[in-house]
């Protein structure tokens, strides 16, 4: 029987631009029947870029050459994906998270990777103010609570409170490419077992969700008309 305090993993390897992005909402449209939260870790089959919901896509389409170009469901700026590590957590409406403001939200879950990567013998910090630099641009410069290393950005976060529940989308671009992948997701596993008291139960999509999110890869997440809206 699974515990109170159950989340789901979910290890969704590579993906396109389009995919990566609408599984994220597929599984928000989704959280009130999963009930649990839902941490996933994704990689990007291509070099791309994401976007801020609320950005304007010609003025990212000046910031950067990097093409693909998707529009996120959360805000933030710019952020390009290539070889850094992506994940999202979701919370259902009910869950404590739902419940915190947003700059509360951002800060735990950069505590909680500052801790998976303190596992791993990396030190880093919270920013304790912005330093902000390089319009729209998630990377360049930083906000209150975003991690640093030797005083550079490493992790960034964007969020979407909805009805149906809490979006977290993040990157983290690690300082060294010796830091193996799968041993963040353990040490992130293991972090939020300490601190949070989470047990863990592996994830896999159902027909439905694999369909929805199918949908909307395709008909929306992929569509200029979609990610050049504004």
């Amino acid at each position: 029987m699974a515990s109170s305090n159950c989340w789901y993993r979910l290890l969704s390897g590579p993906g396109d631009f389009a995919f990566n992005m609408a599984l994220d909402e597929a599984l928000l449209e989704a959280m009130p029947e999963l009930s649990r939260p839902v941490l996933r870790f994704y990689s990007w089959n291509q070099p791309a870029a994401s976007f801020g919901y609320f950005q304007k896509y010609k003025e990212i389409e000046r910031n950067t050459l990097l093409r693909p170009l998707v529009r996120r469901p959360t805000g933030g700026g710019l952020v390009p994906h290539d070889a850094d590590w992506t994940y999202s957590l979701l919370f259902p409406p009910h869950h404590e998270w739902y419940e915190l403001p947003a700059i509360e939200s951002y800060r735990r879950v950069h505590e909680w990777i500052q801790a998976s990567l303190s596992g791993l013998g990396l030190t880093t910090e919270l920013a304790a103010a912005a330093r902000r630099s390089g319009e729209g641009q998630c990377f360049v410069g930083y906000e209150r609570f975003d991690l640093l290393c030797r005083g550079q950005k490493i992790a960034g976060a964007a969020q979407r409170r909805r009805r149906d529940g809490l979006l977290i989308q993040g990157s983290v671009q690690p300082p060294s490419i010796t830091l193996p992948r799968n041993d963040w997701h353990q040490a992130m596993f293991d972090a939020a077992r300490n601190r949070f008291g989470v047990d863990w139960e592996d994830f896999s999509l159902n027909t439905t969700l694999k369909t929805r999110a199918e949908e909307l890869s395709t008909n929306k997440h992929s569509q200029k008309a979609y990610n050049q809206r504004r």
